[in-house]
Formats: C-alpha cells, structure tokens, sequence
C-alpha cells in the first residue's frame, strides 16, 4: 500500500508560480515513479509530468513544458511540482500517482494509486 498526500495548491494570478508537494508513505512505495496529473471542470483528467524512481528522467505535457518541472526531494520523497508562469488553462484539481514499476509513464493505468487532489486556480 502506498498513500499519497499532496499540497501546495491555491489561488494564483497569470504569470504567477506555485509549488506543489506529494508526501508518500507506505512499506511499497520504494522503486515507483511518480506522475502528476490535472483535471480541470468538465474535462477528462490529463498527465502532466513524471518522474523516474531514479530521478533521471523526466517527462512534460507540451503544454507544460518549460514552465513545470518535477523534481523529487531527499531520498526520493516528496515529489515536487514546480509550476512558474501560470496560466488560467491550468486550473484544475492536480493529482499526484505512485506508478507500478520505476519507469516513467504518461498513461494513467501505469499507475495504482492516487492522492486525493489539491485545487489549483489561475485567474486572469
């Protein structure tokens, strides 16, 4: 079993930053990548970035890229999300996911267990 809770979330103006933290916990969570994923009102939930169990590579939605980046702290746990340059399209309730193996992933199934979300809001 693994739990995951994330934080960090909040209200924020375009252009804005955030950071959003996932603690895990759980006697299975050594050897998982880590993903973040967001929904947003109305729509389906969508990836936005993983990360390795090595930390090594990484991978970003396009609309993402070079505004996020994932990052995991000392000893593998927290996995960061840091969001610079914020835009209204990336409201949504974010969602950090434990994988089933150690290899990065962007499809939703690779990955067995969920946080419970923390609301992100970008106004204009």
């Amino acid at each position: 079993q693994v739990q995951l809770v994330e934080s960090g979330g909040g209200l924020v103006q375009a252009g804005g930053s955030l950071r959003l933290s996932c603690v895990a916990s759980g006697r299975t969570y050594s050897g998982r990548a880590m993903g973040w994923f967001r929904q947003a009102p109305g729509k389906e939930r969508e990836f936005v970035a993983t990360i390795a169990w090595s930390g090594g590579t990484t991978y970003y939605a396009d609309s993402v890229k070079g505004r996020f980046t994932i990052s995991r702290g000392y000893a593998k746990n927290p996995v960061y999300l840091q969001m610079n340059s914020l835009k209204p399209e990336d409201t949504g309730v974010y969602y950090c996911a434990a994988g089933r193996s150690g290899g990065p992933t962007t499809i939703p199934d690779d990955y067995d267990y969920w946080g419970q979300g923390t609301q992100v809001t970008v106004s204009s």
